[in-house]
């Protein structure tokens, strides 16, 4: 089964240290996630750093599940790449870039997944988790203006 990639951009008026200090801090994951997935944070450092992990429950489609992630590269404040190790996906790695050009920061996303059970994963992937993911990234960008933003424009970058 192929994987699939979601990309994503969002430039921020901040300087590269604070967005990327941000993102260090789990505890700012529960800000960047809707209400409706209930993410719970279990287990975590208090800062991210190489080989830490994080325990998390969120509930999908009223099922609670478990996600246990793997910062698997760390390379401050440039970028760091997680891993899922126990979770809902067959593969989940998601590479975080910050990168600082005129006073601001953009943070590029690429997450590569795999949904598990084959034919009935790529039927949920059209039906549901797709759709699902974009506007996860929608309702981050938008709290990501709101607690460390401000958005620079697109045409500006």
């Amino acid at each position: 089964m192929a994987d699939y990639v979601l990309e994503h951009r969002v430039w921020l008026v901040r300087p590269r240290a604070e967005v990327f200090a941000f993102f260090a801090d789990p505890a700012n994951l529960r800000h960047l996630t809707p209400g409706s997935l209930r993410l719970r944070i279990l287990d975590a450092p208090s800062a991210l750093a190489a080989g830490a992990v994080v325990d998390l429950r969120v509930v999908w489609l009223c099922v609670p599940v478990r996600w246990r992630a793997f910062i698997r590269e760390w390379d401050p404040p440039f970028r760091f790449v997680d891993v899922q190790v126990r979770g809902p996906y067959a593969r989940w790695e998601h590479r975080h870039r910050f990168l600082e050009e005129r006073g601001a920061t953009c943070v590029e996303d690429r997450v590569t997944y795999r949904l598990p059970v084959g034919a009935l994963g790529r039927l949920a992937h059209a039906v549901v988790v797709g759709r699902q993911l974009r506007a996860l990234w929608r309702y981050r960008t938008e709290r990501l203006a709101a607690l460390v933003g401000p958005l620079r424009p697109a045409a500006e970058g």
